[in-house]
């Protein structure tokens, strides 16, 4: 018996276990708090604006304000809640719900791996779920990355309970987490063909009884119905126009998201947790042939979801390096399993990806736009009944938030009335036959003399605008600037803020325009 069994003997006998549990958990969580707040205050971008924007509406309002969105409700109700507890929005408010269910995924790992394998495997995806980039990142944003990566975990968890374990008592944990995840991401439909593909070889194989599946995926089924017809006017009318097809070339490092993006550890993560797995696949006897059957269950998921999402986007685009939150879960247990199956191996590459994983994300996650700098420097200059016109229209919800109250909004299609979502139905025919010069006449006419236009501009070197609705808004921008700098009833009176240098922000920047008598 090795140094390392004979140490974990000694650790596991039962007077140390609830001691040890709580309080290893309770270090892992501090470790996880630590880097997972280094930027809770950093400031909103587009998307969470969106969230708080959309959470702004009353609670049953907000399922039919999402038909023309494109998202799933379930992370906005919450979100909703959360304001209404705290007493108020704000970014270190928000974001500390996205915080507690980064730092769930700890115990929740532990406890998942603890019971599908053993208490070794169960410690080993606590730290692999503690120190994750991608959760390091996405626990300060207000978005529902972290919410499915929990989710998207239990999934897994659940599934192996229920169907390779045979507890069926589990299959209403299963059902519960699943619909949770398809109700908090369209992605979740992709892990939850990655389950079907995961069960039919259990199926065949008379492992699992057809009837445990029918109830199970049936009451799934049920519980989604009612978001079924708004889902399929989604898909109708709304789309990702931002987004392009994903190709083979591209593919490895749209996976380096399921490590917590692209960085020197992820090469060493899927090398190693590739050739663990494969360990863990041959271990012979009925203990260690259960775990290898949860285990190649987990990859299933994640390999089919992945290839489903794959081509699913190639049809109708919809491929995001954030939206592998829904199977960062099972790949986490994954990989914390094969790891914990390596002996000193193992110990050796968690702590090789501890030390890559230990800096946090704070200098990204405070660089995601300039909104709020710009918004301290336009928003005195701007009076009540001025019009603001965002030329890059899902801008407009976070400078609604950070702007003054009382001013008029506006996009390049036409006058907005809620400015706090955008309107993705048809946007990119609809964009496409909004004219700057017609449009612009509107605003300019609803102008009194010395009442003020601020057009709220993308900054295009700052990010890349090659996909269908990115390369329209980059047209578009410059032919708006183009339409009121020639209009003879319009003085430009500021370009703000002054944009100098090779290291531009990322966000907007504002033309300010009076109209003269």
């Amino acid at each position: 018996m090795s140094a390392l069994d004979r140490t974990w003997r000694r650790l596991t006998t039962p007077e140390m276990t609830v001691r040890r549990i709580v309080l290893g958990l309770a270090g892992l969580i501090v470790v996880s708090f630590l880097l997972r707040t280094t930027a809770l205050h950093g400031r909103y971008w587009i998307d969470e604006g969106l969230s708080v924007g959309i959470a702004s509406h009353p609670l049953t309002d907000i399922p039919g304000v999402l038909r023309a969105d494109g998202s799933p409700p379930l992370y906005y109700m919450l979100l909703k809640l959360w304001i209404g507890v705290i007493g108020g929005d704000g970014e270190a408010r928000t974001h500390a719900l996205s915080l507690g269910f980064a730092l769930l995924t700890v115990p929740a790992g532990f406890f998942s791996a603890r019971a599908l394998f053993d208490e070794r495997a169960g410690w080993f995806v606590a730290v692999v779920a503690a120190l994750n980039p991608f959760l390091n990142y996405y626990a300060q944003e207000t978005r529902m990355y972290a919410l499915v990566v929990l989710l998207s975990l239990l999934v897994a968890a659940t599934f192996g309970l229920a169907f390779v374990e045979r507890k069926r008592v589990w299959l209403v944990g299963f059902v519960l987490a699943s619909t949770a995840l398809i109700y908090s991401h369209n992605w979740g439909l992709f892990t939850m063909v990655g389950t079907v593909a995961a069960l039919l070889p259990l199926l065949w194989s008379r492992r699992v009884p057809w009837t445990d599946a029918a109830i199970a995926y049936g009451a799934i089924a049920l519980l989604y119905l009612p978001w079924l017809p708004t889902l399929l006017y989604q898909v109708d009318h709304t789309g990702a126009p931002w987004s392009r097809s994903p190709t083979l070339n591209g593919l490895p490092g749209a996976l380096a998201g399921l490590a917590g993006g692209p960085g020197p550890g992820v090469g060493i993560l899927l090398a190693v947790g590739t050739g663990i797995f494969a360990y863990a696949s041959i271990r012979e006897g009925d203990a260690p042939a259960r775990q290898s059957s949860t285990a190649n269950s987990t990859l299933i998921i994640v390999v089919v979801g992945i290839a489903v999402a794959f081509v699913v986007s190639q049809i109708s685009p919809a491929w995001s390096g954030r939206y592998f939150a829904a199977l960062i879960g099972p790949f986490v247990l994954l990989i914390g399993v094969g790891l914990a199956r390596a002996g000193v191996l193992g110990l050796v590459t968690l702590a090789l990806l501890a030390g890559l994983w230990m800096k946090p994300p704070t200098f990204r996650v405070n660089n995601k736009s300039d909104v709020h700098r710009v918004a301290a420097v336009v928003g005195p200059r701007l009076a009540p009944g001025d019009i603001v016109v965002s030329t890059h229209p899902e801008q407009l919800p976070v400078v609604h938030f950070y702007f003054p109250k009382g001013l008029r909004w506006g996009d390049g299609m036409g006058w907005v009335k809620d400015p706090t979502y955008m309107d993705w139905r048809d946007a990119l025919d609809r964009y496409e036959a909004a004219r700057p010069t017609q449009v612009a006449q509107r605003f300019i006419a609803a102008l009194r003399p010395g009442q003020q236009l601020a057009l709220v501009q993308p900054i295009i070197r700052s990010g890349s605008w090659s996909a269908p609705w990115t390369e329209l808004v980059r047209k578009r921008a410059s032919r708006w600037e183009r339409v009121l700098g020639r209009d003879d009833r319009l003085q430009r009176v500021a370009a703000l803020p002054v944009l100098k240098g090779r290291g531009l922000p990322r966000g907007v920047r504002v033309v300010i325009y009076r109209r003269v008598g």
